[in-house]
């Protein structure tokens, strides 16, 4: 089967793209002819040996894929041969990865695809879309009524933030470095937009919201905890999900005398249960077209060493030409 793998961690140009042997079933897992696969910013930190990980030799890189089940193991119950599935944090912990014709999934990380729902669409979703639900729902507890404040609400994960936030009956207010990211984020169903390179983002916040927001949803990987806290309302709460390396200053004393609380999550530490309850609510908002997938480039599998330095120059490099998901094509539907 046709495979992009690597041998060693480096540079986008370690990645190759070749056959490799199909993969052999283990007992309760599908294996799933794929048709889409997405990229994400973890997928390069892993390629690049940034995020160390037990990788098997050849390593497939990917965390995302939508496809159809081929073949069913041993034990496996509730998928059939011919179900059209997606799912996610694949190439992760030990895990092949999703770039290759097929791919052998544990059935807890698999999930059913509504029919009319494009296979673009799960694939560029998938990760982005349960880490947004498990960030607003499981830590930040989002209510109806609330308000939230998304930085970077046209990226991968900040468009789901935004859709999903708005589905949830919250007022959203997001950040755009230009005109076209501005109404792209209005599109998703923004309220407010804030072009940062037009008003500072904490006094559009203070003119916006004088009480200041319930939720703050930080997407930089440099966060600025001067400014979240001071745009946080009394018991605020606040979601970190990039920064590895970073270590900015943090106002303990305005951060506790408010009340807050600073929720760090990582979406492939989720258990199966809490991946499965987003993916249920995911589902219903694709098929009844509420959630919309944020798609930038379309690429075919030949070319996943340029999809990954387009990633790169995105992620670390600022490059503003990117505002969506890289999805690309492995097997037609």
């Amino acid at each position: 089967m046709k495979a992009a793998y690597i041998h060693q961690t480096g540079s986008p140009e370690v990645i190759q793209v070749g056959d490799l042997p199909r993969p052999e079933l283990q007992p309760g897992q599908v294996l799933v002819q794929v048709h889409r696969v997405a990229v994400n910013p973890i997928d390069t930190y892993i390629r690049s040996g940034a995020v160390a990980m037990q990788l098997p030799a050849a390593f497939v890189i990917g965390c995302d894929f939508a496809g159809v089940v081929n073949e069913v193991g041993e034990g496996v119950s509730g998928f059939k041969v011919g179900d059209r599935v997606w799912g996610s944090n694949q190439g992760l912990l030990g895990r092949q990865g999703t770039f290759a014709e097929y791919i052998a999934v544990d059935q807890e990380w698999t999930h059913h695809l509504p029919e009319g729902v494009a296979f673009e669409d799960a694939a560029a979703v998938a990760l982005v879309a349960i880490t947004a639900h498990l960030g607003l729902f499981r830590d930040a507890k989002l209510k109806a009524g609330e308000t939230i404040l998304v930085i970077g609400g046209t990226g991968g994960v900040g468009s789901m933030v935004v859709q999903m936030a708005k589905l949830a009956g919250a007022s959203v207010i997001t950040t755009a470095g230009s005109d076209a990211k501005a109404a792209a984020a209005l599109a998703l169903g923004a309220d407010h937009v804030i072009s940062y390179h037009k008003e500072p983002i904490g006094e559009a916040v203070a003119r916006l919201v004088p009480d200041g927001v319930n939720v703050f949803w930080e997407t930089r990987r440099e966060p600025d905890f001067d400014l979240a806290v001071a745009a946080m309302a009394p018991r605020g709460r606040m979601v970190l999900m990039a920064g590895r390396d970073a270590r900015p200053p943090f106002p303990v004393g305005p951060f506790y005398v408010k009340e807050c609380s600073l929720h760090g999550m990582v979406m492939f530490k989720a258990s199966p249960d809490e991946i499965a309850q987003a993916a249920k609510d995911i589902n219903q908002w694709l098929a009844t077209e509420q959630l919309k997938s944020n798609i930038s480039v379309r690429l075919s599998l030949d070319q996943a060493a340029q999809s990954h330095s387009m990633q790169e120059a995105a992620t670390l490099h600022g490059n503003s030409t990117l505002a969506g998901k890289i999805v690309l094509s492995v097997n037609e539907a």
